[in-house]
C-alpha cells in the first residue's frame, strides 16, 4: 500500500515538473519575431521547453502605424488568453522599454513610474509591475507561468556582444572596427542609447544604408550566438536564467 501511495505521489511530481512544457514569446515586431523563431528558440528547447515560438502582439502586422507597441489590456488579454487555453505552456514578452505606452489606458504598468528611476531599474521595475497585474487580474497560476522581460532599449543593442562576429554576420567584416568603437563608449551593449537618434538600430543603419532588420538582425545573431550575448547584456542573461528556472520547475 505504501509503495502504490508513494508511486502515486511520484507520478504527480512528475506531472507538476512536465506542466511548463512550450513558451510563446509574445514579441512586437517582425525583427524580434525572428530573432525567437531562428536564434533564441533551439537555445531554450536545450534548456527545458519541448517548443518556443514567437507572436507579435496585437496583430501588428494588421496596424497601419507600425510604431510602439499595442496597449498593455490588449497584451494581457492575449497573454492571458493564450495561458487559459493550454496549462502546459508558459508566456513571456520581448519588448523595447521606450517604446511602452506610458499614460492613459493603453499605459504598461509600472512605465510611468520608471522614468523617476535610476537606468538599471527601469525594466525590471516595468517587469515586476507587470507580473503583479497579471496575478491581480487572473491569479496565481497565470502568473506563475508569465515571465516578462521588457529590453531596456532594442534588440538590436544585443549585437553589440561581440563586434567583429556582428559585422561577419552581415557581410561587412571592415566595419568591426568602427561597431567597436561604438561599443567601447557603452558599460554594456543594453546600454547604447544616450540619444534620441543613438538607438542601436538608427546608428546601424546609418553606417549600412541596405541594413534589413529582421533578415540581418537574424544573421547577425546566429554568428554570434546566445551564449555570448547573455554574458555581455546581464539584463538579459536574468531573463535567461528566469526562463530555464521555469522550464525546470524552480520558481523563484
Amino acid at each position: 500500500m505504501k509503495s502504490a501511495e508513494g508511486q502515486r505521489l511520484k507520478c504527480e511530481g512528475c506531472a507538476e515538473r512536465q506542466l511548463v512544457m512550450r513558451l510563446l514569446v509574445h514579441v512586437e515586431g517582425e525583427t524580434e519575431e525572428s530573432f525567437v523563431n531562428e536564434v533564441l528558440a533551439s537555445y531554450l528547447v536545450d534548456h527545458g521547453y519541448s517548443a518556443v515560438s514567437a507572436r507579435i502582439v496585437g496583430n501588428a502586422r494588421q496596424r497601419i502605424r507600425r510604431g510602439g507597441i499595442q496597449s498593455w489590456p490588449v497584451v494581457r488579454k492575449g497573454i492571458a488568453n493564450h495561458l487559459k487555453s493550454d496549462r502546459r505552456c508558459a508566456a513571456t514578452t520581448m519588448v523595447d522599454y521606450y517604446g511602452l505606452p506610458r499614460d492613459g489606458q493603453d499605459a504598461w504598468p509600472g512605465r510611468r513610474k520608471a522614468v523617476e528611476l535610476s537606468f538599471e531599474q527601469r525594466a525590471e521595475h516595468v517587469e515586476g509591475a507587470c507580473a503583479r497585474d497579471m496575478e491581480a487580474h487572473f491569479g496565481i497560476d497565470l502568473r506563475r507561468r508569465f515571465v516578462p522581460f521588457v529590453m531596456i532599449h532594442e534588440f538590436e543593442a544585443l549585437l553589440f556582444s561581440d563586434c567583429r562576429s556582428f559585422a561577419e554576420g552581415i557581410g561587412q567584416p571592415n566595419a568591426a572596427n568602427e561597431l567597436q568603437r561604438i561599443r567601447r563608449r557603452f558599460r554594456t551593449p543594453e546600454e547604447i542609447d544616450d540619444s534620441p537618434e543613438g538607438a542601436p538600430s538608427k546608428r546601424i543603419q546609418r553606417m549600412f544604408p541596405g541594413y534589413q532588420k529582421p533578415l540581418m538582425g537574424t544573421l547577425a545573431a546566429l554568428e554570434i550566438g546566445i551564449s555570448t550575448m547573455r554574458d555581455a547584456c546581464p539584463h538579459f542573461a536574468n531573463w535567461l536564467e528566469r526562463l530555464t528556472r521555469l522550464a525546470a520547475n524552480r520558481p523563484g
